[in-house]
């Protein structure tokens, strides 16, 4: 059993910087590195690339963060974890190879897959149990006597797994493991379970390795990223912000820091702003690995740039796997305009009104915003006399041709009215929308494929 591993996080979502995963890589004496790419609607919107051509659906920066990553990772003997596989780790992993084989690399690359419930053709509606969203998402999986329908709105319903893909893939020698809806704790708590040989039903490690993940899977915030404000919480060369690594110990402890010169800062209000990061209830928190209770979790600040993170816990793994369900929710069209100079906000306002008059009858809710003004503090005691103010309109429509209308009527502002206005961007997106179900964890089986180059 080794006295000590080193995991770094290259990345805490689908569109972060490349470079700190590099710096990492080069710098950072790794034994793993964690990239983080997946959320509730980045999922959904990879399965819709998936459905428009099945050869895609993995991360859209897989191939510049591999092609980049892999001669650095195979220096340094690194492991790689992420979760960038999103709809359709094996083709990811068939990418990673193909890259591999370009570079004369030769590589072996786990695929770990079965997250997607829709590809199982034994579940049922009573498979599924709701929890807060009264019978919406359930609607969306459609009920029947034979294996479930699906919803002609339903984009993606995937289950969030945990370590067991993962540790069967790391018992072989592929050095990168990539998945798809893995829980973004797992990514980091499986390496220490491997490495330690941590049992899977010891829930106070486990909950302890949870609260590691925990801390490390957002990358750039525990380092100062999000935490930085230039008034109340400065923080030194932002521009070059580096991504966190932890040592991890067999009893459960981590010192988080990250690679000399690097920008950024760790110390404890990171630590414990990142701590307490989408947590709702810090003695229940949920993960398909572990129930972890944070509340004796113990942070110190023991030099400059490393936190020590000692205590935390769990108990009892949960029954239920939480399923994200996408589902196409609705169109969305926008219109921007600004308005500047004498009378900006009075001018601003008449093109509002003029927006919402011609459109009230066609859209049954009409959000208009004075960027500048009030679009963040509506109806607020804060206001400010701007000598510059940026329009927006915009409106929930249920096709693409209706929503084209919001910007549509913006752009004709120009010469309809009032005077003055310009720099007009109009919008059309289809919102996908995310709720979300239980089921029985035992009918969801990861299932791991090997690939080589």
């Amino acid at each position: 059993m080794k006295q000590k591993i080193r995991i770094g996080c290259g990345a805490g979502f689908s569109g972060d910087r490349i470079e700190p995963a590099i710096v990492l890589a080069e710098k950072g004496e790794l034994d793993y590195l964690v990239l983080e790419c997946l959320a509730e609607r980045t999922i959904a919107l990879a399965n819709k690339r998936k459905m428009a051509d099945p050869t895609k659906g993995y991360d859209p920066l897989l191939e510049r963060r591999i092609e980049t990553l892999l001669p650095h990772l195979v220096k340094n003997n690194i492991r790689l974890i992420t979760n960038m596989g999103a709809a359709n780790p094996i083709e990811g992993a068939k990418k990673i190879i193909e890259i591999a084989q370009k570079q004369g690399i030769k590589i072996k690359v786990a695929a770990i897959y079965g997250d997607n419930i829709l590809d199982n053709p034994t579940l049922t509606d009573d498979d599924f149990v709701k929890f807060g969203n009264e019978d919406f998402a359930v609607e969306l999986i459609q009920k029947t006597s034979s294996p479930i329908t699906i919803n002609s709105s339903l984009i993606s319903a995937n289950a969030y797994l945990g370590v067991e893909g993962i540790l069967e893939a790391l018992q072989t020698d592929a050095q990168i493991i990539i998945t798809g809806r893995v829980a973004d704790p797992s990514l980091f708590l499986a390496p220490m379970i491997h490495e330690f040989g941590w049992k899977t039903d010891d829930y106070n490690l486990l909950g302890k390795g949870t609260v590691i993940g925990h801390l490390m899977e957002c990358a750039g915030q525990i380092t100062g990223g999000y935490f930085a404000d230039p008034i109340k919480k400065t923080v030194e060369n932002l521009e070059n912000l580096g991504h966190p690594f932890a040592d991890i110990f067999p009893d459960g402890s981590a010192i988080i820091s990250k690679v000399e010169g690097t920008g950024g800062i760790i110390n404890l209000q990171t630590a414990k702003e990142q701590l307490l990061y989408e947590v709702i209830n810090p003695n229940e928190y949920y993960t398909p690995d572990v129930i972890a209770d944070f509340t004796s979790v113990k942070l110190q600040e023991i030099a400059k740039n490393q936190v020590k993170m000692t205590g935390g816990g769990g108990k009892t793994k949960p029954k239920n796997y939480k399923v994200s369900v996408g589902y196409k929710a609705f169109w969305q069209g926008e219109g921007e305009i600004s308005y500047a100079g004498s009378s900006a906000l009075e001018r601003a306002k008449l093109a509002g009104e003029i927006i919402e008059k011609r459109l009230k009858s066609q859209f049954d809710e009409i959000q208009v915003d004075y960027i500048g003004q009030n679009s963040i503090f509506p109806n607020s005691e804060f206001q400010y006399q701007n000598s510059e103010i940026r329009l927006r309109v915009a409106a929930k429509a249920k096709t693409q041709t209706e929503a084209a209308l919001i910007g549509e009527e913006v752009e004709a502002l120009y010469t309809n009215g009032p005077a003055g206005g310009g720099g007009v961007r109009k919008y059309v997106n289809e919102v996908i929308g995310i709720v979300s179900v239980l089921m029985d964890r035992n009918k969801v089986i990861p299932i791991v494929d090997y690939f080589e180059s």
